[in-house]
């Protein structure tokens, strides 16, 4: 049985807001807690789950934090996913410094990236290719809004990402080398695309920022053979990742 006060908290945690002042968030789904399980288990504060999962996952007391037993329509109260899928977990939010930002390799950096669904793309996209660090600014989506933890597929339990002011991020830091992605820029297959080095992605209709443009060293495109007007900011961003990284 689940409590009135656990419905309306975990409802509140699908606004930003609340989340913030918490510190916590929602995980929600069976390969999404296996991997927290795996990833973030320190970070677990409480569990809601369906009495079949439970007879299934915590033999011998193998969860070892608070457990709460739902019945299906109460999972259906918390969840945010069309059809709830047995397990939801209340976590901690992991706070990442700036100063453990890797500048060995690439680091991706997000000017604006609304779209939640692109941002848990990017992040699984940073998690397949080693890119451990995504600096975004402040008005890029959260990265724990549920449906970028759906998307992301447990990979930002590995990708440290970090929101800041992205021109004093630059002005903090001497990059030898800034790629940007424009719709104007080099072609990517007429240059190497080397790291260490950082990799800009914009707004999904606006693009990277002019205020941003002092810092850029490159501008790269990718090339367009077909007839769409651009490429998805998520879809740009992987590829570009993988040209980066191989």
């Amino acid at each position: 049985m689940i409590s009135k006060s656990d419905v309306k908290y975990i409802q509140s945690l699908s606004h930003k807001k609340f989340r913030d002042e918490a510190g916590e968030f929602v995980v929600e789904g069976v390969k999404m807690f296996e991997e927290l399980m795996e990833n973030m288990p320190g970070s677990i504060q409480r569990i809601f789950a369906t009495t079949d999962w439970i007879q299934r996952h915590n033999k011998k007391g193998a969860i070892p934090v608070s457990l709460h037993e739902v019945e299906e329509f109460e999972l259906k109260k918390i969840s945010s996913l069309s059809t709830p899928n047995d397990v939801l977990a209340v976590v901690k939010k992991p706070i990442f410094a700036a100063t453990e930002i890797d500048y060995t390799g690439l680091v991706l950096v997000l000017d604006g990236i609304q779209d939640p669904g692109n941002l848990g793309t990017i992040v699984r996209t940073c998690d397949w290719f080693g890119v451990s660090d995504l600096v975004c600014s402040m008005h890029t989506a959260d990265v724990f809004n549920p449906k970028v933890v759906q998307a992301s597929m447990g990979s930002i339990m590995r990708v440290r990402t970090h929101y800041m002011d992205l021109i004093s991020f630059f002005k903090a830091n001497t990059f030898k080398t800034v790629y940007a992605a424009v719709m104007d820029g080099i072609n990517i297959n007429t240059i190497k695309l080397t790291k260490p080095s950082i990799l800009v992605i914009g707004n999904e209709s606006k693009g990277v920022g002019a205020e941003l443009t002092p810092f850029i060293t490159t501008k790269i495109t990718i090339p367009r053979s077909g007839m769409a007007e651009s490429l998805n900011a998520a879809v740009a961003a992987s590829i570009l990742v993988s040209r980066v990284t191989s």
